[in-house]
């Protein structure tokens, strides 16, 4: 549903299909969108260009432009992933920012390009503009290096790891003005220590997030992932994305309403399970807990992932984005 945009200036940061899902609805409510983007992926076809071309990881960045993109043909180019030959697996999308980045020597320069191509609202910037890896270091000392490898790892009984960046970076100069003059800062709901955790342990994101006169919003993921969140309730997940970005958080948006059985019990043998909540702890919080019903009616069947190269291996359940960006207007207004 599209409404009358209004001058609110917000910055979302994350990665993956969480701040996919957002950007793609908050575009409807404000033409001034800043999508501060993980920088440390180093899976699939981004894993393979980091490694063959030694370019920056564009996967997260192409699905970010995508989701503020006006252009459905455009759109569609950049999803579209190769099913054959030596190219096999590549998002079409991806080739490109990493021949722009190639072709001009900079990142930025190849972001900024693809995002007139694709005719976007806001903008997008990577949060760090240094080649970087996650590196994880667990309570008994055992090291492991890679985002991907961190975010398919189970921690065992260390819960709550240090993460950090190897070689030592700094935040994008665009990313850190976008966070000083936004009006809200959203934490998207994505991969805590996957997606959303590489990009505020940047260093120089912490002291924006402290500086900026901007609400600071955390949007909750709603199911646990099995080996890293397990037990996690809302407040755990709030701590851990203040603990990493050295900052306190204004509001928490979560889900309070339970997702139909069918759907939980599918999840259940997967390990994952529902995020729970308890009301009269996040009452005790120096922030204010919005609690709404945020489960998205129509869920995502076995048949659209097929076929869907944004959702494919994602979340069946998702945040049904209007109403999360609804909260944040009314955050806004308040």
């Amino acid at each position: 549903m599209t409404v009358e945009r209004v001058g609110v200036k917000i910055a979302v940061i994350g990665g993956g299909t969480g701040s996919f899902t957002l950007l793609r609805t908050l575009k409807h409510y404000t033409r001034h969108i800043s999508a501060l983007v993980n920088m440390a992926d180093d899976g699939g076809s981004t894993g393979q260009l980091r490694d063959e071309l030694g370019t920056l990881p564009p996967g997260d960045v192409r699905q970010c432009l995508v989701a503020l993109s006006e252009s459905e043909r455009v759109r569609d180019l950049f999803t579209y992933r190769f099913e054959d030959g030596a190219m096999k697996g590549h998002a079409f999308g991806n080739l490109f920012l990493s021949a722009l980045e190639k072709m001009t020597g900079s990142f930025a320069e190849a972001v900024d390009t693809a995002s007139h191509v694709l005719n976007i609202i806001g903008k997008v910037y990577p949060i760090t503009l240094d080649k970087v890896t996650l590196v994880m270091t667990q309570s008994d000392g055992s090291v492991t290096r890679g985002e991907f490898n961190i975010g398919h790892l189970d921690f065992g009984d260390s819960k709550r790891p240090d993460l950090s960046l190897e070689p030592s970076s700094s935040i994008n100069p665009e990313a850190e003005k976008a966070i000083l003059d936004s009006d809200i800062v959203v934490v998207a709901p994505g991969n805590l220590y996957g997606s959303l955790a590489p990009a505020l342990v940047v260093p120089g994101v912490g002291e924006a997030l402290r500086a900026t006169n901007a609400k600071k919003v955390y949007v909750c993921n709603l199911v646990t992932k099995p080996g890293q969140t397990d037990g996690f309730k809302v407040d755990d997940f709030a701590a851990e994305i203040e603990r990493f970005g050295n900052f306190k958080l204004d509001y928490v948006i979560y889900n309070n309403d339970r997702p139909p059985k069918e759907l939980l019990d599918r999840y259940a043998k997967k390990d994952e399970y529902w995020v729970e909540f308890d009301e009269r702890e996040l009452k005790k919080m120096h922030y204010k807990a919005d609690g709404a019903s945020l489960v998205a009616d129509e869920f995502v069947s076995a048949d659209s992932i097929a076929s869907d190269t944004i959702a494919a291996t994602r979340s069946l359940i998702r945040h049904n984005a209007d109403i999360v960006a609804r909260r944040l207007m009314r955050i806004y207004f308040s």
